[in-house]
């Protein structure tokens, strides 16, 4: 099927869509099975394999689904927390389906748009791309720890809220180091 042919049966499909839509009439939705090997070419089997296990190792309810609440509990275990608000924002950011929950082929968008460079590095689909992308067979376990330290001295460097908090403990000593010395040129005659 040329690109120029899917373009069009796409934009029928949803034309289709709307039409039922205003009409008010349901609208059943269609799903195709997806060789992720093929779909998603830019990565080797090796990787999509890797991230097959870091799919399946945070989808505890095996419905090759992951939810609100495994969503949650893996970005918990890479260190990288995330508000109710930011783990619905990252589901809808690659949910296309949805549903409200990430397959693992919506789980490889998130590979593809980091890859692109497509996630802002401070987002929560952006750190999960980073805290997830090491390979600890190649590296070893020091080159993990390495990894892992570097990448938590770049998110500090990049945290607004660090570099704040940090200006104003700053702010914070010199104004004690200028009453400190106003008391002294008070004590003396």
């Amino acid at each position: 099927m040329s690109a120029e042919s899917e373009l069009f049966s796409v934009l029928n499909r949803r034309q289709q869509i709307n039409d039922a839509l205003e009409n008010g009439e349901e609208v059943k939705h269609t799903y195709r099975v997806v060789n992720v090997y093929t779909e998603f070419h830019e990565f080797s089997r090796k990787e999509i394999k890797e991230y097959q296990a870091t799919f399946s190792k945070y989808d505890v309810g095996n419905d090759g689904y992951l939810d609100l609440a495994e969503l949650k509990i893996m970005m918990e275990k890479l260190g990288a927390p995330q508000t109710h608000l930011g783990l619905k924002g990252m589901i809808a950011e690659v949910d296309e389906d949805k549903d409200g929950k990430i397959s693992f082929r919506e789980f490889l968008l998130i590979y593809r748009k980091a890859r692109a460079g497509e996630l802002e590095c401070d987002s929560g689909l952006g750190q999960l791309a980073r805290l997830t992308e090491i390979n600890v067979d190649e590296v070893g376990v020091n080159g993990a720890k390495n990894f892992f330290e570097a990448k938590i001295e770049q998110q500090l460097r990049t945290n607004k809220f660090h570099d704040e908090i940090r200006q104003e403990q700053e702010e914070k000593r010199q104004c004690d180091r200028e009453g400190i010395k106003e008391k002294w040129k008070r004590k003396k005659p």
